[in-house]
């Protein structure tokens, strides 16, 4: 039988830390980053169709409905992996701005696909789905899992980070300015060298400099330190967009102990002591015109899980495993 509609969140992303190791023979680029959840989501709701057709609605004019959409895509592919004959009606609530850094398109693909897997009643496995999520994006196999995560190679291999129940919940604040960066513009300031030798072997690991890299969040165990956020793309991003950096700059004013570029941009984030420090910078920042401004929280591990447990799969609950996952 086919289960009836179904509604689920899909958070967003920031990176506490995201370096860009160079280009490797495959044309994608080597990082090493530490990703986290946040509170701020979509939501997306699925409906069995009478027939095998995928169609997507939005309650934002922005946001395409056709295969331009990580959404359409990630249903046509599990349709395709299961020879499934079965369709779905979609629904798109946006909240997450687009292009903002946040991961808004991976997570609702990662969502997709565990959700379709439900109403569609298929035997599908953590392996598979992480297959087709690696081949829709380098984010999307991230939100599978959900948490602090440290992520390596072109950023879908996985290990997952602070695994403890007694994990903090951090108040943050999301700024998204007008002003946006495309990605690959972004990755084509860096300039970053390319890590081949002449005959297209590669001169560093995946591992280069994950020892250096932070393996938590700033604030656990030692205490918060500025110096613990870092990304990469930050210094060619505010010299494209200085409205960016003033995003950043207006965090700090306002109190935050710390800011950075989420992702490659264009949203900012800042992060608070505690909740009433969040509520009077959220109050006394000074926002130009078209910016936007979410106060949200970091979501671990076991909170996604919990409501990805919801869902009742079975295999969501094999990523809390801490081994790395992913190739």
């Amino acid at each position: 039988m086919i289960q009836s509609a179904l509604s689920f969140p899909s958070f967003a992303k920031i990176n506490w830390s995201l370096e860009v190791l160079g280009k490797r023979p495959d044309g994608y680029h080597e990082l090493a980053t530490v990703l986290q959840t946040i509170s701020l989501h979509d939501e997306l709701h699925f409906a069995p169709a009478d027939d095998d057709r995928i169609t997507l609605v939005c309650d934002s004019p922005d946001i395409p409905t056709d295969r331009n959409n990580l959404i359409v895509r990630a249903a046509e592919a599990l349709q395709r992996r299961y020879a499934s004959t079965q369709g779905a009606h979609i629904s798109l609530e946006k909240r997450i701005p687009p292009k903002g850094g946040l991961g808004g398109a991976s997570s609702n693909a990662a969502v997709t696909l565990v959700a379709l897997a439900q109403l569609w009643k298929l035997p599908a496995t953590a392996a598979v789905l992480l297959e087709l999520a690696a081949d829709l994006g380098a984010d999307v196999p991230f939100f599978l899992l959900g948490g602090c995560v440290r992520a390596t190679g072109i950023g879908t291999t996985l290990s997952p980070l602070v695994t403890s129940d007694a994990e903090p919940i951090q108040p943050l604040i999301v700024v998204t300015p007008k002003a946006t960066v495309a990605t690959p513009d972004a990755y084509a300031a860096l300039r970053a060298p390319a890590l081949t030798t002449s005959n297209a072997a590669p001169i560093l690991s995946s591992s280069r400099r994950v020892e250096n890299l932070r393996d938590s969040p700033p604030w656990t165990g030692r205490g918060f330190s500025p110096d613990d956020l870092k990304n990469d793309f930050e210094s060619v991003i505010f010299d494209i967009e200085p409205e960016i950096r003033r995003a950043k700059e207006s965090l700090l004013q306002a109190g935050a102990l710390g800011a950075l570029l989420a992702g490659s941009g264009s949203s900012v984030f800042g992060i608070f002591a505690n909740r009433e420090d969040q509520q009077q910078a959220a109050n006394k920042i000074e926002l130009e015109p078209g910016w936007r401004i979410f106060p949200c929280v970091t979501l671990s591990r076991k909170e996604y899980l919990r409501s990805l447990g919801s869902w009742d799969i079975l295999f969501v609950r094999s990523f809390n495993s801490g081994s790395d996952i992913g190739a």
